[in-house]
């Protein structure tokens, strides 16, 4: 076998333009594995705020305080990620806006809905 001279010796994945929707689909992907890892924390926190109002409370002040308004946040960017990009997965699934434009469109608004989530969220957090 002759060796082929026209391989990339030096791959630069930051250079690589991934379009949009790719984009969308790596960043489910990421999101998904992130709200699994974040889910024993979650029920963790769920079983102490239970226990007695005491922890309650204690719980309440660490989710009122900046970093924890800031783990509220992107817990919510998260899952609102994970939601939206799925939404469009499934839709594509079925053939809804399949075609390369629309599909396209569909990304951006997906990023769209998504900023307007987070905006909504952050707004409610600085504001209560």
């Amino acid at each position: 076998m002759g060796k082929n001279k026209k391989r990339p010796v030096y791959l630069n994945l930051f250079k690589i333009r991934l379009p949009v929707g790719g984009i969308l689909s790596i960043l489910h992907r990421a999101t998904g594995a992130l709200l699994v890892l974040l889910l024993p924390f979650a029920l963790y926190m769920l079983d102490r705020s239970l226990q007695d109002p005491a922890a309650f409370a204690e719980i309440s002040a660490r989710a009122t305080s900046l970093e924890g308004r800031i783990v509220i946040l992107i817990t919510v960017w998260a899952f609102a990620q994970h939601f939206m990009s799925g939404m469009r997965h499934l839709l594509l699934d079925v053939g809804i806006g399949d075609s390369k434009s629309t599909a396209r469109l569909n990304a951006w608004l997906s990023f769209a809905a998504i900023g307007v989530i987070v905006i909504l969220t952050g707004a409610c957090l600085w504001n209560a």
